[in-house]
């Protein structure tokens, strides 16, 4: 749609409505409090309007039809491989659309109806949204693979305080998963790099920067294509809560369901790292 075209429909839509939706400036468009506020109630009409849909085609069967699923960074690459075949052998009818990005945005398109399904660490402090836990992943420690340490050493929170702790930037849930367990808050030891992806942290561990904490679900590709060395941590290790989350209001529970069994069998597929 051209530029002249979408003001002529706002200006139309403001006139049926008799509400100012835009305030118009010289460098172009901003909401008015009003316009942001039809602009909420209109995402809720439209998220309604696909479950509605959703109800209709929940008679067709078992994960059929269109499903857009939302994974978290530290989650896709490790789950989606396997997953996906898995998916397309069992449930042939199924259209899935997936969007992997970081977990607050994950959540709005939820909330706006352009996901279906979330899979991404719990808990997530939302009334509007209801989870299942699927499986906790531990985390283990990264570092060098020349490190010398004994091989009965298991890894704390204090040894992690004492080097350079590399980890992903900004935004990412695993990131402040991290850092809540190692009970660091100062920035002085923690370095980001711009980091957007564990295979970069991998990278940089291997190259003597630093260390990084690792979730168990990553080594077997992580630790498989880098020189580091993992070691566990002392009890209690530390974990996250890996599960799905999806609008209270969907119809599709049965859906969101066996897709979590789905994900949960893939990843009792993985190697356990027992030589840690």
């Amino acid at each position: 749609m051209t530029q002249p075209a979408l003001s002529m429909q706002i200006q139309e839509l403001e006139g049926a409505i008799g509400v100012q939706l835009v305030e118009r400036r010289a460098k172009g468009l901003r909401l008015t409090d009003d316009g942001r506020e039809i602009a909420r109630r209109a995402a809720r009409i439209l998220s309604d309007t696909r479950d509605l849909v959703d109800y209709a085609r929940r008679r067709v069967g078992l994960l059929a039809g269109p499903l857009r699923l939302g994974v978290i960074p530290s989650v896709a690459p490790y789950l989606l491989p396997p997953l996906l075949p898995m998916l397309k052998e069992n449930y042939p009818q199924l259209e899935l659309h997936i969007r992997e990005t970081q977990t607050d945005q994950l959540v709005r398109m939820l909330q706006n109806g352009s996901l279906d399904l979330l899979l991404l660490a719990l808990p997530i402090d939302n009334p509007e949204v209801e989870t299942i836990k699927l499986f906790e992943d531990r985390f283990v420690l990264a570092v060098p693979q020349d490190r010398e340490l004994h091989n009965w050493v298991r890894a704390t929170p204090d040894l992690v305080r004492q080097d350079r702790l590399l980890l992903l930037e900004e935004g990412h849930c695993f990131r402040d998963q991290a850092l809540a367990f190692c009970q660091l808050r100062k920035l002085d030891s923690i370095d980001t790099f711009g980091a957007s992806s564990l295979s970069t942290l991998v990278q940089m561990v291997a190259s003597g920067l630093g260390l990084t904490l690792l979730p168990e679900i990553s080594l077997d590709l992580e630790a498989s294509r880098a020189k580091v060395r993992l070691i566990r941590f002392a009890d209690p290790e530390p974990y996250r809560v890996l599960g799905l989350a999806w609008r209270s209001t969907s119809p599709r529970k049965r859906d969101f369901v066996e897709l979590g069994k789905l994900v949960v069998a893939t990843a009792g597929q993985r190697q356990p790292a027992s030589d840690l």
